[in-house]
């Protein structure tokens, strides 16, 4: 039994400084590689953290980039409409005020113009009452008459 042990003990020694060191070796060295796996996981997760909420912040950063957007183009349409329509309504005024000064002018040649076809039509009738001595009747038939003849020269 003591040979057993001492061949037990000088393998165990052999083993030990043989096959130890490079085993512990291996071991020590699969443990650094998970471990610096595991810090690489780690700073990959809180790299893609980061990444994610750097990438959230640009999207809200767009979301109100885009509103504001939204926003001075609809100032922009409202500006743009109030100024044409000031501008329409500007125009319709001018249009409204033309049409009134040359309704005016035009109000007044045509009163111009009766004037003169009545002025007309008295000299006529003075002209003929002067001709002749006329009664009532023939005074009245006269003014018809002139007063119809002024008026169909009117129409023509």
């Amino acid at each position: 039994m003591l040979t057993q042990l001492v061949s037990f003990l000088i393998l165990f020694f052999l083993l030990y400084k043989l096959a130890y060191g490079p085993i512990v070796g291996m071991l020590d060295s699969r443990s650094q590689k998970i471990k610096e796996s595991l810090e690489a996981a780690e700073t990959a997760r809180l790299e893609a953290a980061s990444s994610a909420e750097k990438v959230e912040a640009e999207i809200a950063s767009a979301h109100q980039d885009g509103q504001k957007i939204v926003a001075e183009a609809r100032d922009a349409a409202s500006k743009f409409r109030e100024q044409e329509q000031g501008r329409a309504r500007g125009e319709v005024e001018t249009m409204l005020e033309r049409a009134r000064t040359e309704i005016a002018r035009e109000k007044v040649a045509a009163i111009e113009e009766v004037r003169k076809e009545f002025a007309g039509l008295a000299v006529t009738a003075a002209e003929r009452i002067v001709e002749g001595t006329l009664d009532a009747k023939a005074h009245s038939t006269l003014i018809d008459r002139v007063l119809e003849e002024g008026l169909s020269a009117r129409k023509n």
